[in-house]
């Protein structure tokens, strides 16, 4: 039997044809299904599954093809793309590297102009109280459109005939195309840095969602939510919304019904004119009438200045004598009551006072220096019969009276008893003037001796 020779292939070969069979069966492939798992690392490229009910796909974008995007990927959102199939031979794993990628269901553009629109709407820049308002009467209107279109004859044409001496500048600008959007932006800067104007139009018409995409840009809409001028958008048809309608401080349906807006009629505002000055002079005479009417009846009711002055001198006279008798009245009571002060506090004399007690308190000290004198006395007395008493019981007196004191030595034991001393033991015996020492040789006791 013939022995089958075996081919051995190794990881990195297997790797390697299966690369070489993918790339080459499918080149560029069109694909569609939804985004899982996306992220973005540090290197900037895009990472995500590609999946559908029953498989999924790993998926990449590179970051150079990513910033041509005008939506956000992200996870949830269905995409139809176009890429290539690639085997990444470290791991093994096959992916698609896509070169474009739109949204699945719904246009690249739409799905731009509704996430920058939540953007902004979330910044703050559709809020009602960041409008301005329109002037009444502009000085001066500035037009942001292209000089080509049919939209500068509209809105000319409803301006000069709603009021034909209005100052109308053209701001010439390309309205799509690529540099449309820094047209636009650069002409709101412009006219904001010139500051001649009182209020912007910015007008174009009607188009497809591409047509109108510089009015859909964020440099754009930035750009009007910056501007110190009011800005009316009136782009596209009375259907047609863009970024800049919401951003805008006033939104126009078509170019003419935005000069309609921000142009009075001169004629209405001359009648108008006429007919508040006829008011104004009709209501000024009635006014002056009854003013006049109002006059005449407090000139009537206007006593004569020399009467009245006459009555104020006879009034202050009365006045001024009530109070020269008040003044000597109060004047007596206080004198009065002032001599009444003084004999009381004459009374009450504090130099009195302490004469009189200075007096008292030298008495109280005699009275008290005879008291101390005679207790000490008393005293005195007293203490002599104490030591008289105290020198009778004192040892010393029966020592005059011939008595002695023995004591034991050397513990100084006063010796009452003969049997609390013993033959040969030393004695103290205290005189009245000296002391002596006696040695035992007998004792006696109860008529006994020798004990």
């Amino acid at each position: 039997m013939n022995k089958i020779e075996r081919r051995i292939y190794s990881v990195s070969e297997i790797t390697s044809a299966i690369k070489g069979l993918l790339e080459e069966q499918f080149p560029f492939i069109w694909v569609s299904g939804e985004i899982s798992n996306f992220r973005i690392p540090s290197s900037g490229h895009c990472y995500f599954t590609l999946k559908d009910a029953g498989s999924q796909i790993s998926g990449v974008l590179f970051k150079g093809q990513s910033r041509s995007l005008n939506f956000d990927l992200k996870d949830g959102i269905s995409i139809l793309g176009l890429g290539r199939i690639s085997v990444y031979e470290p791991r093994g794993t096959y992916q698609i590297i896509f070169e474009y990628i739109e949204p699945k269901g719904i246009g690249e553009l739409q799905v731009a102009f509704e996430q920058l629109k939540k953007k902004l709407f979330d910044e703050g820049l559709f809020d009602e109280g960041e409008k301005l308002p329109l002037p009444f009467l502009p000085k001066k209107i500035s037009v942001i459109t292209s000089p080509t279109g049919a939209v500068v004859h509209d809105i000319l044409h409803v301006t000069h005939r709603r009021f034909p001496d209005m100052p109308i500048e053209i701001v010439p600008v390309k309205v799509q195309g690529d540099g449309a959007e820094r047209d636009i932006a650069d002409a709101l800067c412009l006219l904001n840095s010139r500051m001649g104007t009182e209020v912007i139009i910015l007008a174009r018409g009607g188009g497809s969602l591409e047509d109108l995409k510089a009015f859909n840009s964020e440099s754009v809409a930035r750009a009007i939510f910056a501007s110190t001028i009011p800005v009316v958008s009136a782009v596209g048809h009375e259907i047609d919304y863009t970024i800049c309608d919401f951003v805008a401080d006033l939104r126009a349906p078509t170019p003419s019904a935005a000069a309609e807006m921000v142009v009075p009629v001169k004629r209405e505002l001359v009648l108008k004119h006429v007919e508040l000055l006829s008011h104004l002079k009709r209501n000024l005479t009635r006014h002056v009438v009854r003013q006049k009417d109002r006059l005449e009846e407090l000139t009537n009711r206007l006593v004569h200045p020399k009467k009245r002055i006459q009555d104020l001198r006879l009034r202050l006279d009365d006045i001024t004598d009530r109070m020269i008798r008040s003044i000597f009245s109060l004047l007596h009571q206080k004198q009065d009551r002032l001599v009444w002060r003084k004999k009381s506090l004459m009374t009450n004399n504090p130099l009195q006072l302490v004469a009189n007690n200075k007096e008292i308190l030298y008495q109280n000290i005699n009275i008290l220096f005879k008291l101390i004198q005679l207790t000490i006395l008393q005293h005195r007395s007293t203490l002599r019969e104490y030591v008289a008493q105290l020198y009778t019981l004192s040892p010393m007196a029966v020592l005059k009276r011939g008595y002695s004191i023995t004591r034991t030595i050397p513990r100084a034991d006063t010796v009452r008893d003969p049997d609390t001393v013993f033959i040969e033991q030393e004695l103290e015996i205290i005189l009245e003037k000296g002391i002596l020492i006696c040695r035992v040789e007998r004792k006696s006791a109860d008529g006994k001796k020798d004990l």
